[in-house]
């Protein structure tokens, strides 16, 4: 399945129904007056959270949305029908934004969560309601007004309470794949990971606890540059990020700055979210400079600093029990 995170939709409203112009002429009712029915209500555009879906590829083929009209009204001041609702399907943690604006209509987060998003226009008057005292035969009648019409961008936000985050190549994606049952693509080259990534890890309890991988952020992702940037938003809901270092870079110390920075850039408060400080691949280093690495680390970050091998299956333990303690804070 491709992963679509974003889409641009125009929806439109339904039009509400015209009311008309009749009279009672049955035989046996004397001055029988006007009897023009009104025009049904056009019908909304609503949107609904579905746990079921993970993507908004379906948005990538279709863009243009519109709900049922309502009917004209009838004879006998029968009001016509209104028009049936159309009912968007979305995954869950998806963000609806006016497109030029980019106000936000609505976040939709929980399973069945709904949102009128485009009300149906009014249907018209028919001309029983303009009868008067003045007027016994009025021939007046009102069109249906037209329904709402938005042009949207729809944004999906993963819903994960874990985040794991880092540069290219930190081995995030293998530290995924030995803590939950999800397979990422793992390889020994930068950008391995092109989309999100999602896997549950079990607690002690028995409970799982949704954690993300998030593709591998750069210098400049904030505005823009490479692949992080697409991908930041994904960490907005998380409660916890792990952020994995390779120890076996030329220099960890900026690899730690260079995230730092993007997190900063961002804003949204990222660079303040509790966060464990992981330095992986600790295998390739000998006892003396995996020291000298963890002191430079500890004099220029606050941060709970955990040692681990994920390819080896080393220190997840301690991971674990760092990261179940800080959600239950």
């Amino acid at each position: 399945m491709q992963f679509i995170d974003q889409a641009q939709i125009t929806v439109k409203a339904g039009r509400g129904g015209d009311g008309i112009v009749a009279f009672r002429r049955e035989k046996y009712v004397p001055a029988g007056g006007p009897a023009g029915g009104d025009g049904g209500k056009g019908g909304n555009i609503v949107f609904e959270a579905d746990s079921n879906l993970q993507t908004l590829l379906d948005f990538k083929f279709q863009r243009m949305f519109l709900s049922e009209d309502g009917s004209r009204g009838g004879p006998n001041k029968c009001t016509g029908a209104s028009g049936n609702d159309l009912i968007i399907k979305v995954p869950c943690g998806t963000e609806i934004r006016h497109l030029k604006t980019s106000i936000v209509f609505g976040d939709l987060i929980d399973h069945g969560q709904s949102l009128v998003i485009a009300f149906g226009g009014r249907g018209g008057l028919g001309n029983a309601h303009f009868l008067s005292n003045r007027n016994r035969a009025p021939e007046k009648c009102t069109e249906g007004k037209e329904g709402e019409e938005w042009q949207l961008q729809l944004e999906l936000k993963l819903l994960a309470e874990v985040g794991i985050i880092g540069l290219p190549n930190a081995g995030k994606s293998t530290l995924m794949a030995v803590l939950s049952a999800a397979r990422p693509k793992i390889a020994d080259y930068p950008f391995t990971t092109l989309i999100p990534n999602l896997g549950v890890v079990r607690r002690p309890s028995g409970d799982g606890t949704v954690f993300a991988d998030i593709p591998g952020l750069i210098a400049g992702a904030a505005q823009g540059v490479g692949l992080g940037h697409d991908f930041l938003r994904h960490i907005e809901r998380t409660r916890l990020l792990i952020h994995l270092i390779d120890a076996s870079s030329e220099n960890p110390i900026d690899d730690l700055r260079i995230v730092e920075t993007e997190l900063a850039a961002y804003g949204t408060g990222l660079l303040e979210r509790p966060r464990l400080l992981v330095l992986n691949k600790r295998e390739l280093l000998d006892c003396e400079t995996e020291s000298k690495i963890l002191q430079s680390l500890q004099r220029v970050s606050s941060a709970k600093l955990i040692l681990i091998s994920a390819s080896m299956r080393k220190g997840l333990d301690i991971l674990l029990e760092q990261v179940w303690q800080q959600l239950e804070k």
